[in-house]
């Protein structure tokens, strides 16, 4: 997945807007980051078993704090 498709999922992530989001990071089941954002797509839908699931995949720690994690996805990709 391209980093620029990855940024355009965290805008609609910070919009609230995680059905669009999900469209973009389901495109990638291997990258950290896409398991990432599909992780907290789910938990944004309040389907945290599966947010879960989404972590693993990702090598997080599961978080279940939306805007905090949203922030942190942010600074990842500012890296």
């Amino acid at each position: 997945m391209k980093e620029t498709d990855l940024r355009r999922a965290l805008v609609l992530l910070q919009a609230g807007d995680w059905q669009a989001a999900h469209e973009i990071v389901q495109q990638d089941e291997d990258s950290a980051l896409a398991c990432w954002a599909h992780g907290i797509v789910h938990l944004m839908e309040g389907d945290a078993p599966n947010a879960r699931y989404w972590y693993r995949k990702a090598n997080r720690r599961f978080d279940d704090d939306v805007g905090k994690e949203i922030a942190a996805l942010s600074a990842s990709l500012r890296k």
